[in-house]
């Protein structure tokens, strides 16, 4: 018999992580991941661009900023062991206009805060060394940022948890989420799971799956759509390592950018549209509960006031093969319109505050014997093994009360 069972809500890459941290650092316990899908890692993760981030933007002191830097570690040292992919090409963050090297040395200050190693800032004959088709005056260089296969990594996460005695139900919508004496019931239609400690990961679902515990309302998940293209295959070569552009601060959104993948081919995007359903993956996806909640809440109003004029440009990219390539041939000159065919989008679960504030960092607290992650966005997946250790330390923190 289990000493004790802990429920996880999501078999993403960060429930799938948590899961297993579980099962490895607390002997005795006894771990079921819930999954409303029949597989693992089918949203998010399974639309991911696959970079391992190295920690260049996020607020020094942040648990993003914290929790990237060890996750890096992490995963490394994890995919030599399993024999994943993970490959160092490098990433250039580029300034291609005069206004923008302020923002680009404060980056490099930030970076320099957060202890990514081995960066450098480059020249414009620099960059073209390093990326002979690149365009721009100035740049960042991470010589240590790396690709990687995410669904990979979930699936092996998911073998481990097995492996360690655990449960990995798909199949399981959760339906209610029920306090019982000295535990927690879990409810799929009919069915019932009593679990001792239950963590929300649920990803797109997070504040939707937060409310069956009672949790509070705010932040909601607003979800933007990310589109790409795809660089043709007789192109791939013109384009070696990462290629991003200083991004805005104000946006939680870095960009569109070029991105080679493990498999070869060659990303170029993603933008950044308002989905009108959470798992709206294509632009005729809609969901009238999905677009009634966005519209009940006053946050959604005030971040479309602070941010139509965006909003606009993202769409025009989003129907126009033209418009959205306008601004990546700033960055690779050599690629046009022609060189690139319409590829796959991705759907970000957004966090909102009811001022409008669009969530930067990780949320994660306690509600009694739950632990909710409420806002795990990008690089959520580069920084999955270093959450999971802060989740399970916050979950196991104490039975009762809330952080």
């Amino acid at each position: 018999m289990a000493d004790e069972t802990v429920g996880i809500v999501g078999a993403g890459i960060v429930g799938l992580a948590t899961a297993r941290e579980i099962a490895l650092s607390r002997p005795g316990t006894r771990v079921v991941v819930f999954e409303k899908e029949r597989e693992v890692s089918l949203h998010q993760t399974g639309h991911n661009s696959g970079v391992v981030h190295a920690g260049i933007y996020y607020t020094p002191g942040s648990l993003k900023a914290e929790l990237t830097v060890r996750g890096v570690a992490l995963l490394r040292a994890y995919c030599e062991q399993r024999e994943l992919p993970y490959r160092e090409i490098g990433k250039l963050v580029v300034a291609v206009r005069e206004d923008e090297l302020g923002r680009m040395n404060a980056l490099y200050d930030r970076a320099r805060n957060n202890h990514v190693p081995d960066l450098r800032k480059v020249s414009r004959e620099e960059i073209r060394e390093i990326e002979p088709n690149a365009g721009g005056i100035a740049a960042l260089y991470s010589p240590r940022t790396a690709i990687t296969d995410y669904p990979a990594i979930a699936r092996a996460f998911a073998d481990d948890v097995v492996a360690s005695g655990g449960e990995v139900r798909t199949g399981f919508p959760v339906t209610g989420i029920t306090e019982v004496p000295g535990g927690i019931e879990v409810a799929s239609g009919a069915e019932r799971v009593r679990v001792d400690r239950l963590i929300l990961c649920a990803g797109l679902h997070s504040d939707s799956v937060a409310g069956l515990a009672r949790d509070r309302s705010a932040p909601r998940i607003v979800p933007f759509r990310g589109e790409y293209m795809l660089l043709r295959p007789e192109k791939t070569d013109l384009v070696r390592g990462l290629v991003y552009p200083v991004p805005d601060p104000r946006y939680p959104f870095l960009g569109v950018h070029f991105t080679p993948r493990v498999d070869g081919s060659v990303e170029v995007g993603p933008n950044a549209v308002l989905a009108l359903a959470r798992e709206g993956y294509t632009r005729t996806r809609i969901s009238p509960g999905d677009l009634l909640g966005l519209a009940a809440y006053p946050g959604v109003w005030k971040m479309a006031a602070q941010h139509w004029r965006t909003g606009i440009r993202e769409y025009r990219g989003s129907f126009s093969a033209k418009a959205f390539m306008k601004d990546a041939a700033l960055y690779v000159p050599a690629v046009g319109v022609q060189d690139v065919v319409r590829g796959g989008a991705g759907v970000r679960a957004q966090a909102l505050d009811p001022d409008g504030t669009l969530v930067d960092d990780f949320r994660i607290h306690r509600v009694g014997r739950v632990t909710a992650v409420r806002n795990a966005p990008s690089p959520a997946a580069t920084a999955s093994m270093a959450i999971a250790e802060h989740i399970v330390e916050a979950a196991f923190e104490r039975v009762s009360g809330s952080g």
